[in-house]
């Protein structure tokens, strides 16, 4: 079996790609951390209208979706860009509310979401949501129900700066006593896993390109047959990731996007530790914008279910709707 983008779905990519190239991104991931957002929501617009948060919201809420490949394919591009803001939240968030039984909910705030004029957040099943102080609308999946949360407490961070996480307050409007969550957690899987593996594809790409320029002993560092295989290791890695990733979104199987999300996380936090060897003690530096994906690819690694629990629930030993988010 192949798993091959069809020609739109690659102009699709390179599409956001050369989007996202000429947008700064680091710059943009740097003032999230500190909590301006001017940058961030102006590149949120931008993802906006190349359609990729109309993916996952059903036409009839005035989407595109919903559209697993596609927004596959669209996360690897944000990983590869190291994005900041509630991206696998609202598209979570998007999934859960058109499952919902009352259309209400769903066509107050979907159309709003699909265009990027509102952004939402999530916490399923913890206190904390992320990036709770910039969205525009505050979920919170608890075992009573899900609940639109009426606002957040003190904002912290995580091991990746960008990814700001902020307590809800308790209480707020109840939209489901018992809402169906296993398809919404699916789409979080995914798309984590999507960008997971473009995370992973930056890294590879920014060692590569520093390993020809460094030098020891008169020659690149590239050049060295140990160095060879560990970039050879990642590579395989983060290719053997990518099927897995786009037979999952052709599936939603629980099973299959389990073993995406854990074989893309893997691969990308196996590059991460390459790229900062091989970058040697500038990789340390917060300064070096190496940092951006690093941090990232350890974050990823562990929402929407650990490696321990991805590899339960493609065992089947655990209920998927039972996941551990942070």
């Amino acid at each position: 079996m192949r798993f091959l983008l069809d020609a739109e779905q690659r102009a699709f990519a390179d599409s956001l790609n050369a989007m996202l190239a000429a947008s700064d991104t680091p710059s943009a991931v740097r003032d999230w951390s500190r909590g301006e957002h001017a940058r961030g929501r102006a590149l949120w617009s931008r993802i906006a209208e190349a359609g990729v948060f109309a993916l996952a919201v059903p036409e009839a809420y005035e989407g595109l979706g919903p559209r697993p490949l596609e927004l596959a394919v669209a996360f690897i591009e944000l990983g590869r860009h190291a994005v900041p803001g509630p991206l696998v939240e609202t598209v979570t968030a998007a999934i859960l509310l058109a499952d919902l039984p009352d259309p209400g909910p769903a066509k107050r705030r979907l159309p709003a979401w699909a265009s990027g004029e509102a952004m939402a957040t999530l916490a399923w099943r913890t206190p904390y949501a992320l990036d709770g102080d910039v969205a525009t609308t505050h979920l919170a999946l608890t075992p009573q129900g899900l609940y639109v949360s009426p606002g957040h407490g003190p904002v912290r961070h995580s091991l990746d700066p960008a990814r700001r996480l902020a307590p809800l307050e308790p209480g707020g409007e109840l939209l489901s006593p018992a809402p169906a969550t296993a398809h919404a957690l699916a789409h979080a899987r995914l798309t984590t896993a999507a960008q997971a593996l473009g995370v992973g594809l930056a890294l590879l790409d920014k060692t590569v390109a520093h390993v020809k320029r460094r030098t020891q002993f008169g020659a690149p560092i590239g050049s060295f047959q140990a160095v060879k295989h560990r970039l050879a290791d990642a590579k395989i890695a983060l290719e053997f990731a990518r099927p897995l990733l786009f037979g999952a979104a052709l599936t939603m199987a629980p099973a299959d996007v389990a073993a995406a999300k854990v074989t893309a996380c893997e691969a990308a936090y196996a590059t991460a530790r390459t790229a900062l060897q091989l970058h040697g003690a500038i990789g340390y530096t917060a300064e070096y914008d190496l940092s951006l994906w690093l941090t990232k690819a350890r974050a990823l690694r562990g929402v929407w279910g650990d490696p321990d629990i991805c590899r339960a629930d493609v065992l089947g030993a655990r209920d998927v709707s039972g996941d551990r988010r942070w």
